[in-house]
């Protein structure tokens, strides 16, 4: 079990098929943002390899949110360029819906269809978006829900979950598009402390499993044990990007010495 201290020493790093293969699955190249004057994203370059997971932290209003929401285009760029496995992001119409069936997301908060079973909110996407039959997605629905630990809540509408089951079945929902990535975007902000770690716990199990994931987040913690790179953003700028043990070790910037002071302590 993944406990939640972020003073804590830091676990090993999580044993699993190593990302850095081929041409990255997901590449910016100077994007900028605008929220009216507001200066959002600057220039931004990154690259995510498949397999590697990254972790984005930063202060408030650094750009975090805005930066994971524009690589499935949920956020519109005004100039720049994302790839997504090699193809730029369509505007709209179906390629853009193609698009996010392969970039899974989890939202702070969990957005699930209210109306709707926890067994409806994982099949309705595989059979309207990719064509599966009734059966085959309640198989693979059900095979998800395990995995993340919610099996026996399957036929339960989302208000009868806890937070904690809820972002786990949002999770699933995601998974169950066969996605090439997934984004999280404070996944668990929104959560009450004791359901955290059943949320992080599933997050550090698909990291071992090789998913392709860039996650905003606060939890220090899982940056530490599930990252194979942070990336430090202040001011809509990435200041700096390292394997985690060396940032939170050795942070280069003073934007991210104080960051971490604040945050951790020291």
């Amino acid at each position: 079990m993944f406990v939640h201290m972020p003073h804590a020493t830091p676990p090993a790093a999580p044993d699993r098929p190593s990302g850095g293969t081929g041409a990255p699955l997901v590449r910016l190249s100077r994007v900028n943002k605008h929220f009216g004057d507001l200066h959002v994203l600057r220039d931004i370059d990154l690259e995510v390899a498949r397999g590697e997971v990254v972790v984005v932290i930063g202060p408030s209003g650094s750009g975090k949110s805005t930066l994971c929401r524009a690589i499935n285009r949920l956020e519109p760029i005004d100039s720049g360029e994302i790839l997504v496995d090699g193809v730029p992001l369509p505007a709209e119409g179906r390629a853009l819906a193609r698009l996010r069936a392969d970039v899974g997301m989890v939202f702070q908060s969990f957005n699930l269809f209210a109306h709707k079973s926890v067994l409806q909110n994982v099949t309705l996407g595989p059979v309207k978006v990719r064509g599966r039959s009734a059966p085959e997605a309640r198989e693979q629905a059900m095979r998800l829900l395990t995995r993340v630990g919610v099996a026996d809540q399957a036929q339960k509408l989302p208000a009868q979950l806890s937070g904690g089951q809820q972002q786990r079945v949002a999770i699933a929902r995601a998974l169950a598009m066969e996605p090439k990535v997934m984004l999280f975007d404070e996944p668990t902000s929104a959560l009450d402390p004791e359901m955290i770690n059943e949320v992080l716990d599933t997050m550090v199990s698909l990291a071992k499993q090789g998913m392709t994931m860039i996650v905003v987040t606060h939890e220090m913690g899982f940056a530490r044990k599930a990252a194979d790179r942070v990336v430090f953003m202040a001011d809509g700028q990435i200041v700096e990007q390292a394997a985690p043990e060396e940032f939170f070790a050795n942070p280069r910037s003073e934007r991210a010495k104080d960051f971490l002071g604040k945050i951790l302590g020291h």
